[in-house]
């Protein structure tokens, strides 16, 4: 069995999408596939590979009790494998939990995990793997998302269609359109690579902390999706993208990335999800690799080169 889940980018909407902005997301051209192949052996042996095709993470889980009986992690950068595992098996008990007869059968499995790009882009490492588990065990993603995880639930829709989405929350439940975004004026767009993972938990905490009503800032950050897509020109894409960070910023309280690191950039740069690390969205043009280059951003990939 081959699954198969793209990454994820937002447009518009961190933050607010939690408390149903309607939101801009696109899949990406990178995702990761799961691979399942069956074995006598009442085991699931797991192996997670990079877009190298290096193993980084490794383990043996005990098929009848669900148990973690050994594993070897090849990175000193984060966490311990035993994190990981521990992690890697709450998602699948939930599984279990949703749908009784996945990983009932009497022979245990081989599963592996083929990244198509480095794990530091912050493209859906989780979100890839949480809905192709969900496919194989023939569950619902959002729930499993939501039952062994926090998020929006923006990065499944991405990973389960090939075209961007608006993405809403309404009365607890994901809400889904398909769309077609197609910029006139694409070939100016970039995707820059921060150099940096962001854990969007830390941005979500402080968005949470403030407890205050943004009804109205909700109201025009949907507004704003709406005109990302109906937007003709470069000038009127760049000033909602301006607006747009300016309404975030003074909501989480923190400085917006063309402020914080490239206040002598031309172009207007735009945050994407987790505020502070991944990538931004950049516009520009054919000096604009340069630029980034100079300030040692070296990941610059062009719209078509990202989104699928």
């Amino acid at each position: 069995m081959n699954f198969y889940s793209n990454g994820k980018l937002l447009l518009t909407g961190e933050y607010l999408v939690l408390d149903g902005a309607k939101s801009l997301a696109i899949p990406t051209k990178f995702g990761q596939d799961l691979v399942v192949e069956k074995i006598k052996e009442p085991e699931i042996i797991w192996g997670s590979f990079t877009h190298t095709g290096e193993c980084w993470f490794e383990a043996v889980f005990d098929l009848k009790k669900l148990r973690l009986i050994n594993c070897t992690f090849n990175s000193d950068k984060e966490g311990s494998g035993e994190v990981i595992a521990e992690t890697l098996l709450d998602i699948l008990k939930e599984a279990k939990n949703l749908n009784p007869d996945f990983l009932s059968s009497e022979n245990g499995f081989v599963v592996k995990t083929n990244l198509t790009f480095p794990r530091n882009w912050g493209l859906g490492t989780s979100s890839t793997l949480i809905n192709s588990v969900a496919s194989w065990a023939k569950i619902d993603a959002f729930k499993l998302l939501w039952n062994s995880f926090k998020g929006s639930g923006y990065d499944i829709a991405c990973a389960q269609n090939d075209t961007p989405v608006f993405y809403q929350i309404e009365n607890q439940e994901p809400v889904v359109e398909p769309i077609e975004f197609n910029p006139s004026f694409k070939e100016n767009l970039f995707f820059v690579h921060l150099n940096q993972k962001q854990d969007s938990k830390e941005g979500i905490a402080k968005f949470r902390e403030s407890n205050i009503s943004f009804d109205e800032e909700i109201k025009r950050i949907s507004e704003i999706s709406d005109e990302f897509l109906t937007t003709k020109s470069l000038e009127e894409f760049e000033k909602l993208i301006v607006e747009h960070e300016q309404i975030i910023s003074s909501i989480i309280k923190l400085k917006t990335v063309k402020e914080k690191l490239f206040s002598d950039y031309f172009g207007a740069i735009k945050s994407l999800g987790a505020w502070g690390g991944d990538f931004v969205l950049v516009t520009g043009d054919a000096s604009t690799p340069a630029y980034f280059k100079n300030k040692g951003y070296e990941t610059i990939l062009t719209y078509r080169q990202m989104v699928l």
